[in-house]
């Protein structure tokens, strides 16, 4: 009987954390960062409050480029890699979910995957959300429409992310950056 004790106590951790989303890494030199799917409340506590608030509310969102759009963007499933090690993804995905939020876009239909900066584990999730999505750089904001991927935003935007969201949405001619790897079916 106390082995099983013994047993259910060391495996209560693993049963934990395999039902969490996303988990947290620490690396040797105390910085850490996030890995699997995120939702934007996660983002908004310490250690990411600061680079998440500081880019989120400091942004003016150029609502007249999109709002004619709101309904069109309200089709789309929206799929986010970025790292929360980024520079580039602590600047605009805050920027990308007020855009969101000020349009009153459909959350549930936004899925944000945080991906692992250490040499091993490159740009994975634990749960491979990113598998054959050629994701290069982060962050990279991916447009589904009916199942299929639209188009996406790799990076940074090319002009703007209302102006290239306004043209993946409207489907006018948008090439992101870092196309040259990516693969068309």
């Amino acid at each position: 009987m106390r082995t099983i004790q013994v047993l259910i106590i060391l495996l209560i951790p693993f049963f934990v954390s395999a039902q969490s989303d996303y988990q947290t890494v620490t690396l040797e030199n105390g910085s850490s960062f996030l890995i699997g799917k995120i939702d934007v409340d996660v983002l908004k506590v310490e250690p990411h409050a600061d680079w998440y608030r500081q880019n989120h509310s400091t942004y003016e969102v150029d609502q007249k480029e999109l709002k004619s759009h709101q309904k069109d963007l309200d089709s789309f499933k929206i799929l986010v890699f970025m790292g929360t090690w980024c520079g580039d993804s602590k600047r605009e995905v805050p920027r990308f979910i007020k855009i969101l939020e000020t349009l009153d876009f459909p959350m549930e239909n936004l899925k944000i995957v945080a991906l692992d900066r250490r040499k091993e584990h490159y740009k994975k999730s634990p749960t491979g959300e990113e598998w054959g999505l050629s994701i290069i750089k982060v962050p990279t904001f991916i447009f589904y429409r009916n199942g299929k991927e639209w188009n996406r935003i790799v990076e940074s935007p090319i002009e703007s992310l209302e102006k290239d969201m306004a043209k993946i949405i409207t489907e006018e001619s948008y090439t992101p950056n870092y196309t040259k790897t990516l693969h068309s079916d």
